[in-house]
């Protein structure tokens, strides 16, 4: 699909007026970056979603190989840009979900999180071998949900071109515990 251009510094600026910091919560000594006021901007939403398509959209059209075929949305945010992204792109949309909320057969990985351990699943029949997938979520801090979301396309013979985030809080480093060669994107971000 074809987008007109948007300008990330606009963008940028946009959402980093519109986030909200809240110290010591979901638990003391975390710093929770709130993205929902973004989605009492309309405009400014269709351009995050307009900015990760930018990113993703072939320098050369007549490529067909450099399409997305699937975008896979983290739970729960990564659900909130995931359905409209994979419309923009004219893909597919697959979730990764928290254990024990998907039906079928599943493959599952623990991960570690800034306070606890977690796990992810993912249906077993929803990405296809070869298929080139773009990662969405809301924020990457120590980058163990971007990073198990990875290992699930991966046991799926899917092909991660991107992971994308409107947030990304840099000083945690999550973009080191991404697979080899996953090229990662985010729109703002923080030292923390």
């Amino acid at each position: 699909m074809s987008e007109t251009s948007v300008n990330p510094q606009d963008i940028v600026t946009g959402v980093k007026n519109r986030i909200r910091v809240y110290p010591d919560f979901p638990k003391k000594g975390i710093l929770f970056y709130d993205i929902f006021p973004l989605f009492q901007t309309p405009s400014l939403l269709n351009d995050v979603v307009r900015l990760f398509v930018q990113r993703l959209q072939p320098s050369d059209t007549s490529n067909e190989q450099q399409a997305i075929d699937v975008v896979v949305g983290l739970d729960s945010r990564g659900f909130l840009f995931g359905p409209s992204l994979a419309n923009h792109l004219d893909a597919s949309f697959v979730p990764i979900r928290k254990k024990g909320k998907l039906p079928g057969e599943k493959y599952s990985v623990s991960y570690s999180l800034e306070y606890g351990v977690d796990a992810l699943e993912i249906q077993a029949d929803s990405i296809k071998s070869g298929q080139r997938v773009v990662i969405v979520d809301d924020l990457m801090a120590t980058g163990g949900t971007m990073s198990a979301a990875c290992k699930l396309v991966q046991q799926l013979g899917g092909i991660i071109k991107e992971c994308q985030c409107v947030i990304e809080l840099t000083g945690l480093k999550g973009v080191e515990k991404l697979p080899d060669g996953v090229p990662s994107y985010s729109i703002v971000q923080y030292e923390f």
